[in-house]
């Protein structure tokens, strides 16, 4: 059940798996509160929330996120999303998030299991990211933070950490906490000035510009459906 409401872009098998806890889905008009519970696609009525959900066309995007815009479906502080960006017709959610002033890579879909994919550190897929410092980063500091530092009482660090300029860092990360990238940073004394995420796995920002869109290619989207998890 959590697959098939995951697959109708609901979200990551783990996040629908809370509509079912909460009573919120029904088959055949009878609540179901089983995880395990199998359907017949075919044949079965499925709702959420009193409405009929069926399975709708899958879509990709990468969107080059510029500032200014928040990484979600929605705001109640009345601010643009990145929804406001993109033209679809689908229900597609961010895969992870990139703060407000943070631009950068960002895939919008439909697709629960891509989105858990992406974003399930055991499968290994960086996020790429270039930090502009408020000052220098010594290559004392540069070692911790691939040997790891602490960060909300967590012992975290990078994948790597490569100095293009003296305040200008690359770093690669499989985090997709909440200001994970600027919190590593102020763990050591740094504060990050800027921020953008220019890599999710082998997926780039080339030739695109901020507040671009465009789909992701059929091998982009297969070299994330083949990882294991």
């Amino acid at each position: 059940m959590n697959k098939y409401l995951s697959e109708c872009g609901f979200g990551s098998r783990r996040n629908v798996e809370e509509f079912i806890l909460e009573a919120r889905v029904e088959i055949n008009k009878k609540t179901i509160v089983d995880l395990a519970t199998v359907i017949d696609e075919e044949k079965d009525e499925v709702r959420l929330d009193g409405e009929i959900i069926k399975k709708k066309q899958k879509e990709y995007i990468l969107l080059y996120k510029p500032k200014g815009y928040i990484s979600s479906t929605k705001d109640d502080k009345g601010r643009k999303t990145v929804l406001d960006l993109v033209k679809t017709k689908n229900r597609v959610f961010p895969v992870g998030r990139l703060d407000y002033d943070t631009t950068g890579v960002l895939i919008l879909t439909n697709d629960g299991e891509f989105t858990n994919k992406m974003t399930h550190p055991s499968n290994g897929i960086v996020r790429e990211y270039v930090a502009k410092l408020d000052k220098p980063l010594t290559e004392e500091d540069r070692i911790k933070l691939t040997k790891g530092v602490y960060v909300e009482k967590r012992k975290s660090k990078f994948v790597f950490v490569k100095i293009r300029r003296s305040t200008e860092i690359i770093v690669g990360s499989l985090e997709g906490r909440y200001h994970f990238v600027k919190n590593m940073f102020l763990a050591l004394g740094y504060d990050v000035k800027k921020l953008e995420r220019s890599k999710f796995g082998e997926i780039t920002l080339e030739g695109m510009n901020p507040g671009e869109y465009r789909h992701l290619t059929k091998s982009e989207i297969e070299n994330v459906s083949k990882k294991t998890n």
